[in-house]
């Protein structure tokens, strides 16, 4: 899949870099989301583990022919998505 990532306007460089998150992290869990649900508008918000263990949400926009996406951002949830997500998997729900 190929990813075009939001810019940050003042670096030049990828938003995602604002957080702390690299290009790779964002690949993975859009390929290996542990819970994924549909955002505002055509937005899909993508939450998993890297194989690092890092906790990411990535929210993104697929295209149309399903061959790419639009990267928005990316970040580590918050306390309160974190219990949620822990939550969803003991739950089992996906």
């Amino acid at each position: 899949m190929e990813l075009r990532y939001c810019i940050n306007e003042f670096t030049g460089l990828p938003h995602i870099y604002d957080h702390g998150v690299s290009e790779e992290e964002v690949e993975w869990i859009i390929a290996n989301a542990e819970f994924e649900w549909h955002g505002n508008g055509d937005s899909i918000v993508a939450i998993g583990r890297t194989p690092g263990r890092k906790l990411l949400k990535v929210i993104y926009v697929p295209d149309e022919d399903n061959e790419g996406a639009f990267v928005i951002t990316s970040y580590r949830p918050t306390r309160k998505e974190v219990l949620a997500h822990n939550r969803r998997m003991r739950s089992g729900r996906k």
